[in-house]
């Protein structure tokens, strides 16, 4: 998801896309571990959208 799009959600919506993408990034780390992950490159892409998550969460904090 792009930050322009995550800036649309709600407070409870962005916590609840930020616990969402810890729960895919916590699966994507132990299918790679186990060998099952085809595309390692999804759990790139899954850090990148937990980061953008946490880094706009944190910025609506601030602001506040």
């Amino acid at each position: 998801m792009k930050a322009a799009d995550m800036r649309k959600l709600t407070d409870e919506e962005l916590e609840a896309r930020v616990h969402e993408a810890r729960d895919h990034l916590f699966n994507l780390r132990i299918k790679h571990a186990t060998g099952q992950l085809e595309n390692t490159a999804s759990v790139h892409a899954a850090r990148r959208d937990l980061a953008r998550a946490l880094g706009l969460q944190s910025e609506r904090e601030h602001a506040a």
